[in-house]
C-alpha cells in the first residue's frame, strides 16, 4: 500500500500541535485527519485508520482510556497506536505499552523523530498483516458482527439476532450507503425456494432496529426505494 493510501488520525487537545503534525505528515504523503478530544475521535470511523497518534493527557477522556476502549473493541483493536505525551515516567510508559501501544514519544519531540516512528510502526504492522489473517469482523463504531461466530454485539454486549436479521445487517454494513430495494434484500438474504413478501422485509428491519439500540438511526428508509446503512 502506498503512502497516499495510509490514513493517520491525530488525537490531541492542543489544536496548534494537531495542525503542525497534520501539515508535516501530509507533506510525507500520508492522509491525515485530526480530533481535539477522545470523545470527538470516538465519533469517527477509527477502524478505517492505519495509525493513531494519541495524546495521553486530554480534558475529559484520557488517551489511556481511549486506547483501552479501542483495544477492547474487535473492530478497532488492530489499529496501531503511538502515544504522544509530556509524561515520560517509567510507570506511564509501561501503562501505555500494557494497553497495547506500538510506540511512545515524549514531548517535546522533533517532527523528524515522529516521522521515523510513524514509518517504523506502519512498516512493522504491514509485515505482521502479511502473515496474519484479516480479522473476520465487520461493523461500525460499537456495532460489531463476528462473521465466524455469527454474533452481533453492541458496545461489547452480545445481542441475540435471528439468522435472517444477521444476514440483513451484514449486507447493509458491508455496503454502507448503498440503497437496497426490498426485492434485492429478498434475493440476497432469503432462500430462493421461499415465498417472501415486501412486508416480511419491513418486519425484519423493524425488529433489527429495535435490537441495535443507538444505531437504529443508521438503518434508514429511503421512501419508494428501500433501505440503507448511513454511517
Amino acid at each position: 500500500m502506498e503512502k497516499a493510501d495510509k490514513r493517520i488520525l491525530v488525537v490531541d487537545d492542543e489544536q496548534d500541535l494537531c495542525e503542525i503534525l497534520s501539515f508535516n505528515i501530509q507533506i510525507e504523503g500520508y492522509h491525515v485527519d485530526t480530533a481535539n478530544s477522545a470523545e470527538e475521535a470516538l465519533e469517527m470511523d477509527i477502524a478505517s485508520y492505519d495509525l493513531l497518534l494519541l495524546d495521553v493527557m486530554m480534558g475529559g477522556m484520557s488517551g489511556f482510556q481511549l486506547a483501552k476502549k479501542l483495544k477492547e473493541n474487535p473492530m478497532t483493536a488492530h489499529v496501531p497506536i503511538i502515544f504522544l505525551t509530556a509524561r515520560d515516567t517509567e510507570n506511564d510508559t509501561l501503562t501505555g505499552f500494557n494497553l497495547g501501544a506500538d510506540d511512545y514519544i515524549s514531548k517535546p519531540f522533533s517532527i523528524r523523530e515522529v516521522m521515523v516512528r510513524i514509518r517504523a510502526v506502519l512498516r512493522r504492522t504491514a509485515e505482521q498483516n502479511g502473515s496474519a489473517d484479516e480479522p473476520k469482523v465487520i461493523g461500525y463504531q460499537g456495532l460489531v458482527l463476528d462473521l465466524d461466530k455469527k454474533t452481533v454485539s453492541i458496545d461489547g454486549e452480545t445481542v441475540p439476532f435471528t439468522k435472517t436479521e444477521f444476514e440483513l445487517l451484514h449486507l447493509l454494513l458491508e455496503e454502507k450507503g448503498r440503497v437496497f430495494s426490498r426485492q434485492e434484500l429478498i434475493d440476497r438474504v432469503w432462500p430462493k425456494d421461499v415465498m417472501v413478501l415486501d412486508r416480511t422485509v419491513d418486519v425484519n428491519i423493524t425488529r433489527m432496529r429495535k435490537k441495535v439500540g443507538r444505531f437504529a438511526k443508521c438503518i434508514v428508509t429511503r421512501l419508494g426505494f428501500g433501505y440503507y446503512f448511513d454511517a
